[in-house]
């Protein structure tokens, strides 16, 4: 499998902050912005941009909390899972994670690079449906849990956009999930998983391989006849 590094990448204020970049393995598809859980840049994270670089896409994940913690990577529970929430609810400003995560699609989409797609996962689910909502140059995206979903559900998406929940995930009720189905926004789906919160990481204890592989299958059919 095609494996990355992390590389320095100035954002649109100035900072710089770190990105995991995998260039694609054979002919390229297109460009993806793989957005983090709030646990960082992980192994899982590095490893499913490693996983979409196979497929041909040129991958950045940027480290949305370098600002704040560099080089922050946290474990799913004790002190790491406290700091985590504590930089994605507290000290990190949910806007800057948009705005870098519009420059790394910018970033991907230069020179007539082809289509920019965009997957996330729990924070990042969040960040991919607002990119198909308010960022430019993305051609689709796909959200896995994400929290603040249900809360901007009026905002219609420019593109399309497929959504991914479990049934039994505590930190995001039903009640929420069907706000958003109920919407019926031409360009959005969303699909509700037997599953908990996290259900696509395999070091989580919600991990459930079917949901993962089901979901990870409808990513890629959705970016497919979009470009990629």
């Amino acid at each position: 499998m095609t494996a990355g590094a992390i590389e320095p990448m100035t954002m649109a204020d100035g900072a710089e902050i770190g990105v995991y970049r995998v260039k694609p393995a054979g002919e390229r598809r297109g460009g993806l912005v793989v957005v983090q859980e709030i646990f960082g840049i992980t192994e899982h994270i590095r490893e499913v941009a490693d996983s979409y670089a196979a497929e041909g896409y040129e991958v950045l994940a940027p480290a949305l909390f370098d600002r704040e913690h560099p080089g922050f990577e946290a474990a799913y529970d004790g002190p790491d899972f406290a700091r985590a929430v504590e930089l994605a609810r507290t000290l990190h400003p949910f806007e800057q994670s948009l705005a870098d995560v519009q420059t790394c699609v910018d970033a991907l989409g230069t020179d007539g690079a082809g289509p920019v797609f965009e997957v996330g996962y729990c924070y990042g689910g969040s960040v991919a449906w607002l990119a198909a909502t308010r960022m430019h140059g993305v051609a689709a995206a796909s959200g896995y849990y994400g929290g603040q979903v249900p809360a901007t559900a009026d905002e219609e998406p420019k593109v399309p956009v497929v959504l991914h929940f479990g049934r039994y995930d505590q930190s995001i009720p039903m009640e929420g999930v069907d706000k958003i189905a109920a919407k019926d926004w031409p360009n959005a789906t969303v699909h509700v998983y037997d599953a908990g919160h996290g259900f696509n990481s395999d070091r989580r204890k919600d991990y459930h391989e079917p949901s993962a592989e089901l979901a990870r299958h409808r990513t890629l059919t959705l970016f497919r006849p979009n470009g990629g």
